[in-house]
């Protein structure tokens, strides 16, 4: 397992306002957008990411991160051996993703994450 990306989350109930603040001032480019969230990308190699949500997908609170690994069930089995607190059950979303959340030791939410590939 390795991580593909780690994403901070900013809470937003007017989403696209703060997506557009982003865009403009760091010129940032929208490279996903559902009715939940808005992912923005700036240029380049790095291709450091930010999303803004009103919830989390499902009805789901917030996470204050999203983490894609390559092997989200082995690193499902890892937190839990690790004993762990998992806030949200491994499971398949309805928009391509297979995810579970787990809370941190400081309290933070994590978004543990692998894209589907059927």
């Amino acid at each position: 397992m390795s991580v593909l990306r780690i994403v901070p989350n900013i809470a937003a109930t007017d989403m696209d306002n703060v997506a557009a603040f982003y865009r403009d001032l760091l010129d940032l480019e929208t490279v996903m957008q559902l009715d939940f969230i808005t992912t923005l990308k700036a240029p380049g190699t790095c291709a450091p990411q930010l999303s803004i949500v009103r919830e989390g997908g499902g009805g789901t609170p917030v996470p204050d991160l999203s983490i894609e690994v390559t092997d989200v069930d082995e690193t499902h089995a890892r937190a839990v051996a690790m004993g762990a607190q998992i806030t949200l059950p491994l499971h398949d979303t309805d928009w391509g993703l297979r995810r579970f959340f787990v809370t941190d030791p400081a309290g933070r939410t994590l978004n543990i994450l692998s894209h589907r590939s059927d």
